[in-house]
């Protein structure tokens, strides 16, 4: 009888134990949908993951490996093409929408959306055209993005892109050992974008940014946790030495106007008709205001315009025919041109209808940012779901540009299917839509195309990692930075 009941406490001491380990791991597994679902009512379908961390970790090991669509995948598998789903990543309750129309929705619904990056108004300041709202938004959008917006504007910079992208390859060329192409590339659109913003001498006294940035973009995409070693941490410092280099040179360039130094033969830049504004009670615009909005669009408009051009370079190499084709669109430009004139036009640049297709599928193969964030300001009611107020939303372009049913043989390069002019609103939008549309999606436009034809006519290019392996977050990009060796091929 003893050893009956030594038997029977030993029994119910491990079921006890295996009951409260599976109650514990119940609760802990749990612990977000009840904390963050519970009394809400037609939430999206989904798995809020563990305590504190969500998602987290699982979505970085997707976007770090060779398949990142797989988090996603792994959701409409448990359950279905809902086109909505919740999740919780980087601290925080979030829906993940991968649908056009509701794309489209999202996007341009200002009144209940608000863009919401993780942790750019710490990074990229209070009033960068990523983070203002409502009126302020729309006026200084106006102003800050005339100048980069029409074939108008734009021909007026076709010049001095081209003087950087022949000096550039010249020098690339000249170069006895493999280079990071990209690098090389962030370099020469910086360029160009300080030359729009700051004016002739842009780059000279901005060229510190160039290493900034790089700690900046960082602590974009991360758990704000500022303690010394974390990415956010560095991105931090960098956002203040950031301002000390931008403030210098908005303090230089008051000094110089006030002296009457004569640059009329600069054409203004947008530093000086920020610098010359006043609001309606007759006040200048102060330094901090200008520092957030011409950082943000230094920042924003080299970095992603660089990668975009050298994934074009990429699978123009990897798809000799495409290539082939692409140059000989760039050699019929140049054949018909009249023997006095130098240098591209803007109507020879808008003949470029098959290269601007190859730069449409790199854009949709590619899918260089990770997606679209929104907050949500209100409960919102979406394709029989409800987004929670407070909560955020992530639009996963690539998962639309990828998916077959719009797309068909998602994975292949094919520029011939933008043939197709009937593409839905929402299936490509790698620039955004609606009001917070990327400010410079033409001026990239026109500064790939300008790269494309002076590479295809004289220079080449040779992978030194062709298998170089490719991660996703926050960006997608080679490991190698594409080390290549550049090569000049024509004295033309």
């Amino acid at each position: 009888m003893e050893l009956f009941n030594d038997k029977l406490d030993l029994f119910l001491t491990v079921a006890v134990s295996v009951y409260v380990c599976g109650l514990v791991y119940w609760l802990m597994k749990n612990a977000n949908e009840l904390y963050y679902c519970l009394g809400k009512k037609n939430l999206p379908p989904g798995d809020m993951g563990w305590p504190l961390i969500g998602n987290t970790l699982s979505f970085s090991r997707a976007f770090k490996s060779a398949n990142p669509e797989s988090f996603l995948e792994n959701l409409v598998s448990r359950y279905g093409r809902t086109g909505v789903y919740k999740t919780h990543l980087l601290g925080k309750p979030l829906i993940m929408v991968n649908h056009p129309e509701l794309n489209k929705a999202i996007l341009t619904d200002d009144k209940n959306f608000a863009l919401a990056y993780p942790g750019l108004t710490e990074i990229l300041g209070k009033r960068s055209l990523a983070t203002i709202h409502g009126d302020e938004h729309k006026r200084l959008r106006r102003l800050t993005t005339a100048p980069i917006n029409g074939n108008v504007a734009l021909s007026m910079y076709v010049e001095h892109i081209e003087h950087v992208v022949m000096a550039s390859f010249d020098e690339w060329a000249s170069m006895n050992k493999p280079i990071e192409l990209l690098v090389e590339l962030k370099s020469a659109t910086f360029k160009v974008v300080t030359y729009i913003f700051f004016g002739a001498r842009g780059y000279s006294i901005l060229a510190p940014l160039t290493e900034v940035f790089r700690d900046l973009s960082g602590g974009i995409f991360t758990r704000p946790i500022n303690l010394p070693g974390f990415a956010y941490n560095k991105a931090l410092k960098a956002r203040r030495r950031m301002v000390e280099i931008v403030n210098a040179a908005i303090e230089e360039r008051k000094i110089e106007n006030k002296s009457g130094v004569d640059f009329s033969k600069e054409k203004k830049s947008m530093l000086d008709l920020l610098l010359e504004m006043e609001d309606e009670d007759g006040e200048k615009m102060d330094n901090i205001t200008i520092i957030d909005l011409l950082g943000s669009l230094v920042f924003g408009g080299h970095e992603t315009t660089a990668i975009a051009i050298m994934w074009l370079l990429i699978y123009l190499h990897d798809n000799p025919q495409i290539l082939r084709k692409v140059k000989e669109e760039q050699e019929h430009i140049i054949s018909n041109r009249p023997s006095t004139q130098k240098g591209l036009t803007m109507a020879e640049i808008k003949q470029m209808s098959y290269t601007s297709k190859v730069f449409q599928e790199t854009l949709r193969i590619t899918n260089i940012g990770v997606g679209g964030f929104r907050d949500a300001k209100a409960d919102v009611e979406i394709n029989g779901y409800t987004i929670p107020k407070g909560w955020k939303v992530l639009l996963m372009f690539r998962d639309v540009h990828l998916n077959p049913e719009i797309f068909p043989n998602p994975k292949a390069f094919d520029a011939s299917r933008w043939d197709n002019t009937n593409i839905k609103a929402g299936a490509f939008i790698p620039f955004g839509l609606g009001s917070r549309i990327c400010p410079g999606n033409e001026l990239a436009k026109l500064e790939a195309l300008i790269f494309i034809h002076y590479f295809l006519l004289d220079y080449k290019l040779e992978r030194i990692n062709p298998n170089n392996e490719i991660v996703s977050f926050p960006v997608r990009l080679p490991k190698d930075n594409l080390l290549v060796k550049f090569t000049k091929v024509s004295s033309s």
